[in-house]
């Protein structure tokens, strides 16, 4: 079978044109960057895991009413999904201080926020993603006002969902980023969640120890990242009882043609 025509790579995922006019297939790599691709290494069994959790959380956003580009997982490392039209806008939803907001005002990593904060950051590699107002936004087009106001409430949608789901397995949910892209329906365009949602744009943080089970391990040279994106899958449910490598699960499945 011939790999079908590449559409976009980026630092984590590659688009493949889709079975269907309208759908794309997402493949995860276990390529791992930090600091706009200053830093690059690899997570071994990153995709793999990445795609599962992603299939994972969105299927189950999808059962509360939020609409993703999310459509079915092909194999380990691939899904089919929507195509749709990325709005540059990467939308952080902060429960806790952690990261850029902990340097930008001099917060204590780790302060439980007195509310939930949602920030808008452009999306340009070149000019390192920066922090940006709603002003910005509107003035320069990136979304309409509508659609913010879609985005902010899907936004908060989502994280009440996730702060609950990663509770009930004993992870804080720190902070996350999401995007969004647009649909169109004849001459109609609707927001829906993109990208993924992974321990890549996560930090989720055990509840106990405050043991970091994200990418942050990557950026902070702290090891262990493997381990930690298998353990936030095997809590989720996503690792079969027994199974100590995501490799071993990979190359399985892969005998088996699936």
């Amino acid at each position: 079978m011939s790999r079908r025509r590449q559409i976009y790579e980026g630092k984590a995922k590659i688009l493949y044109e889709g079975p269907e006019p309208g759908t794309l297939i997402q493949y995860f790599k276990d390529d791992a960057t930090a600091f706009n691709a200053q830093k690059k290494g690899t997570i071994s069994g990153k995709g793999v895991l990445n795609n599962r959790i992603s299939e994972h959380v969105f299927t189950l956003l999808g059962t509360i009413g939020v609409p993703t580009h999310f459509i079915r997982r092909l194999n380990m490392r691939e899904q089919l999904i929507r195509q749709v039209e990325i709005i540059p806008i990467e939308v952080v939803v902060r429960n806790v201080a952690a990261g850029s907001l902990s340097k930008r005002l001099g917060i204590e990593e780790g302060t439980q926020l007195p509310r939930t904060i949602i920030e808008y950051y452009y999306k340009d590699d070149a000019l390192g993603d920066p922090l940006i107002a709603d002003e910005h936004i509107a003035c320069f087009g990136w979304a309409s006002q509508e659609e913010m106001n879609d985005i902010a409430d899907m936004a908060v949608r989502v994280n009440d969902f996730l702060c609950g789901l990663f509770a009930a397995i004993g992870i804080r949910l720190v902070d996350f980023k999401l995007e969004f892209g647009r649909i169109w329906e004849n001459d109609y365009a609707r927001v829906i969640l993109a990208d993924e949602i992974s321990p890549d744009g996560c930090r989720l943080w055990d509840m106990t120890t405050n043991e970091k089970l994200d990418k942050d391990r990557f950026r902070r040279d702290l090891g262990g990242e493997a381990e930690a994106y298998q353990e936030v899958a095997r809590r989720l449910g996503l690792l079969p009882e027994g199974e100590n490598s995501v490799l071993d699960l990979d190359q399985h499945r892969a005998k088996r043609g699936k």
